[in-house]
C-alpha cells in the first residue's frame, strides 16, 4: 500500500485561556481590504504556528464538588475548513459533558450540563500562531430555541440511554436533541451536521437554527431520509463523520462502526462498516463498504479532496502513548466501489446469499462481486507525532491546502468517569488534563 509521507507534525501544548461562551453575531469580513490572499492565509497555518504549536481556548462551564472542571472546550468531533478564509476553520463539539452511569431507571448517561446546548467554534490561526475564537454558534430547533444534547425519545432516534443528571435524577429526553460528530460548512454560510443517535443529518442556517432533519426514523412517509439500514447503528457509533462534495451537491456520510445488522449478536463481519452519499437536491442516496484493518475500529471523520476521493481517519480507543496505538488517516476513491444500496425500505438493506452485509465474509462478498472503496495510508500520527500523539480520540481534519492538513483531539471537555462519577480526564503518564489541540502536517506527497 503507497504511503503519503508527512515530513512534519507540529506538538500541541495545554493553555487554558478563557473564551466568551456566550454566541456572538461577529463575522469574518468579507471584503477584499480586510481579508488577506489565500497565499498569505495558507502560510499563516502552515508556517507559523511554532513546532510547540498552539491550542484552542476554552472556559470553565463549571466546577463540580469534588474539584473536577467542565471546561468549553469540547470542540473536537469534528473540523472543517471556513470557505472565505484559509487561515479559518470551524470545529464541532458533540452532545456536551456526560459519563457513563447505571441509576434506578438502567443504563445510561450522566449529563452533569443538562442543558447544555451543542455549538459550532469558529477559530482564526492568528500572526503569531496563536489560535483564537472569533464566533461561537449554538444550535437551535426550527422554532430558535436552544436544543440540548440529550437523548432523543423513542420514534425520534433513541439509543436506549436514559438520562440522568449528576445526581442521579432522571431527566427529559430532546426530541430535537444531538450528538453531532461531523460537519459541513457551505458557502453561503450554512451548516449540514451530521450525529451518532438517529442518525441524523440535520441542515442548519448561519445562526444555527434548523432548516431539515434527514433520517432514517422519525421523518413521515415521503419526507426526504436516509436508508432504513441505518437505524440498526450501534448506540454511540453514528454517522461519526460528514463531508460535502466541492460542487457542494452530495453529503457523504461514513458510520463509526459497523451496523448491528441483523443484531449485535448476529454480526460476523465486524470490520465492514458504511458510507452513504445524499444528493440534496434529488434526496438520492448510495452506499459503499469501507474495510477497516481490525474489528470495532472507529472511523472519525472524512473529509472530500475531489467528488470521489476523500479522508478518513480510522484509530482505536487506546491513548497513544504506546505504538500499538492506531491513528490513521487513510485516502480513499469511490472509484470502482461497489453501491450495496439494495431496498431503500429494508432495515437489513441488500442481501447477499439470504444474510445481510454484516454477516458476509469480506471473501464471500469478493466472489459476489462487491468491492469495498480503495485505501491508501496517508499519515500514521502516532508514529509521526513528536513525542507521540498523547490523545485516544482523533476525530478533526482540516484540509489547508493540497499539501498540509490539521488535525483536532475530542477532549470530551476534559471529564472522564470513574466508578459512576464525573472525573478529570487525565492524559496517562502525564499528569496533564486532556485538552483541545491542532497539530499540523505537511505531506511530502500533495493530496491530489
Amino acid at each position: 500500500m503507497k504511503k503519503l509521507i508527512p515530513i512534519l507534525l507540529g506538538a500541541i501544548v495545554l493553555a487554558s485561556c478563557a473564551t466568551n461562551q456566550k454566541e456572538t453575531t461577529a463575522k469574518p469580513e468579507d471584503s477584499k481590504e480586510n481579508s488577506a490572499t489565500t497565499t498569505e492565509e495558507t502560510k499563516n497555518v502552515s508556517d507559523l504556528v511554532p513546532a510547540e504549536g498552539s491550542a484552542l481556548p476554552y472556559n470553565v462551564l463549571v466546577t463540580l464538588p469534588n474539584g473536577t472542571e467542565i471546561r468549553n472546550g469540547g470542540f473536537g468531533s469534528s473540523a472543517t475548513a471556513c470557505p472565505d478564509h484559509n487561515n479559518m476553520f470551524y470545529a464541532l463539539t458533540d452532545r456536551g459533558p456526560n459519563a457513563k452511569y447505571t441509576g434506578e431507571a438502567g443504563k445510561g448517561k450522566k449529563f452533569p450540563v443538562p442543558d447544555y446546548t451543542p455549538r459550532i467554534g469558529l477559530f482564526k490561526v492568528n500572526d503569531n500562531g496563536s489560535v483564537s475564537m472569533e464566533k461561537e454558534i449554538t444550535l437551535k430547533d426550527p422554532s430558535g430555541n436552544p436544543i440540548t444534547g440529550r437523548p432523543n425519545p423513542e420514534g425520534r432516534g433513541t439509543t436506549g440511554e436514559i438520562p440522568y443528571d449528576n445526581d442521579g435524577n432522571v431527566l427529559y429526553y430532546d426530541d430535537y436533541g444531538l450528538d453531532g460528530e461531523g460537519i459541513v460548512a457551505l458557502k453561503n454560510g450554512e451548516f449540514w451536521i451530521s450525529d451518532e443517535y438517529g442518525p441524523h443529518i440535520v441542515h442548519y442556517n448561519a445562526d444555527g437554527v434548523e432548516l431539515e432533519r434527514i433520517s432514517p426514523v422519525g421523518v413521515e412517509t415521503g419526507e426526504r431520509k436516509l436508508p432504513a439500514v441505518f437505524k440498526r447503528r450501534r448506540a454511540n457509533r453514528g454517522m461519526e463523520g460528514l463531508a460535502i462534495t466541492p460542487d457542494e451537491k452530495t453529503l457523504v456520510g461514513i458510520m463509526q462502526s459497523t451496523l448491528y445488522n441483523p443484531s449485535k449478536k448476529e454480526v460476523t463481519n465486524p470490520t465492514l462498516t458504511r458510507i452513504v452519499t445524499f444528493n440534496i437536491e434529488t434526496a438520492e442516496t448510495h452506499q459503499y463498504l469501507y474495510r477497516q484493518n481490525t474489528k470495532w475500529l472507529s472511523n472519525s471523520e472524512i473529509r472530500a479532496i475531489t467528488d470521489k476521493d476523500f479522508l478518513v481517519i480510522e484509530r482505536d480507543g487506546k491513548f497513544s502513548g504506546a505504538e500499538e496505538a492506531q491513528k490513521h488517516i487513510y485516502k480513499i476513491s469511490l472509484d470502482g466501489a461497489y453501491d450495496v444500496s439494495g431496498d431503500f425500505d429494508s432495515q437489513e438493506g441488500l442481501l447477499i446469499n439470504e444474510k445481510p452485509l454484516e454477516q458476509c465474509s469480506w471473501e464471500e462478498l469478493e466472489t459476489a462481486g462487491i468491492t469495498p472503496v480503495k485505501k491508501e495510508l496517508v499519515v500514521d500520527v502516532v508514529k509521526t507525532a513528536v513525542n507521540h500523539y498523547p490523545h485516544e480520540k482523533m476525530e478533526g481534519i482540516w484540509i489547508i491546502d493540497n499539501n498540509t492538513l490539521g488535525i483536532l483531539n475530542d477532549d470530551d471537555f476534559a471529564v472522564s468517569v470513574k466508578d459512576g462519577e464525573v472525573v478529570q480526564k487525565i492524559l496517562p503518564g502525564a499528569d496533564v488534563v486532556d485538552s483541545n489541540k491542532l497539530y499540523i502536517i505537511k505531506l511530502e506527497t500533495p493530496l491530489e
